[in-house]
């Protein structure tokens, strides 16, 4: 990979690669932008097959939370820190205390925060080294696992689309299908057979199908039909570049909505959506409310402050569902252009010198 090429091509602004020997940590932190102000992002941990693609992952998820943050109304940039390793089997305290004392160099241009393969646990071992760390404990005056705030963020954004595609948000009678029932996605099952909804679910993980089937009354199918369901909304939430050439051919439903991150592969699949009258709710706008939550952190931890900003996402999503529509573009479109005009606008705000 020609790395400053790789980097130019998103206007990535830096990208650290840590190293320590006792716990073998191997890290990279990509920072996308800080206009708007400190990075933050999640810290994920996952085998890659080669660096090329640990880079690629970094790089491609602190855009992302750009666009997240300035979609959400916060005052951070986008980061990201991805560790190269099975979280599990090569987790430790050493290695995120290492990573820690690293991020804490940076002098905060970097807010870590959990991620796929990390909890809150160890964003507790980081806090041993580092302030600039989010999603930690209670105990540490942080707000545990933000997963329930993001599910309320997503159930408001499914209202959105719902009202947006039939005039009514209601969700008695509505058939989802729900990709991946980890910690947000079997909160969302929860909460949508609460609300009446005919769920069928699908996991790679048994475990984690038992586990929902054994609390709720849905439907089980592998995890290649998940796609193919016939149903209303399609509720990924599991990984990213789920809407791909394959899959996206398979789908019979009217609304793609959910908590998974990056779910469009390509920003064609996109098009490919919009073309095929299916409704897609940006991700990173239907899911922020789990980066609302830890940020709120930054300010000393108010729960009722964190839900008030996260139950804003439903009149957010409608607002850039209808700038789609009357502009005649996609909604991934739409949602970008709502981000850039905001990063824009407080970027030449902060253009003005203030005395320090």
């Amino acid at each position: 990979m020609e790395l400053f090429s790789r980097l130019k091509v998103d206007s990535h602004e830096q990208i650290m690669f840590f190293r320590e020997q006792v716990s073998q940590l191997r890290a990279i932190v990509a920072i996308h932008d800080t206009t708007l102000g400190p990075a933050i992002g999640g810290v994920r941990m996952k085998e890659y097959p080669d660096e090329d693609g640990a880079v690629e992952d970094a790089l491609r998820l602190s855009k992302s939370m750009t666009y997240k943050a300035a979609g959400a109304g916060l005052d951070f940039g986008g980061g990201q820190t991805v560790i190269m390793g099975d979280p599990k089997k090569d987790k430790s305290e050493s290695l995120f205390r290492a990573l820690g004392r690293f991020i804490d160099s940076l002098g905060g241009r970097y807010i870590a925060a959990e991620g796929v393969g990390t909890g809150f646990n160890d964003m507790d071992f980081i806090r041993m080294e580092t302030k600039y760390v989010v999603g930690i404990p209670s105990s540490r005056g942080g707000s545990d696992d933000p997963s329930p705030v993001c599910a309320t963020g997503v159930m408001r954004g499914l209202e959105a689309c719902r009202a947006f595609v039939t005039g009514s948000d209601d969700l008695a009678g509505v058939k989802v299908a729900v990709q991946g029932v980890g910690r947000v996605g079997r909160i969302l099952v929860g909460r949508l057979t609460e609300r009446g909804a005919a769920v069928t679910i699908a996991d790679i993980d048994p475990g984690a199908t038992e586990r929902v089937t054994s609390e709720y009354d849905v439907t089980v199918v592998s995890p290649d039909d998940i796609y193919a369901v016939e149903c209303d909304i399609f509720c990924p939430c599991a990984l990213g570049g789920i809407i791909n050439d394959q899959t996206i051919k398979q789908l019979k439903c009217r609304i793609v909505a959910g908590a998974a991150n990056s779910q469009l592969e390509d920003e064609k699949h996109g098009d490919v959506l919009h073309k095929r009258g299916i409704l897609y709710a940006p991700d990173y706008i239907i899911n922020a409310g789990g980066l609302i939550n830890v940020a709120d952190e930054i300010y000393g931890y108010d729960k009722q402050r964190a839900m008030r900003k996260t139950g804003a996402i439903k009149e957010v999503l409608t607002s850039i569902l209808l700038s789609a529509r009357d502009e005649g573009i996609s909604t991934h479109q739409a949602a970008d252009r709502f981000a850039e005009r905001r990063i824009e606008q407080v970027g030449m705000v902060r253009r003005t010198y203030v005395s320090s």
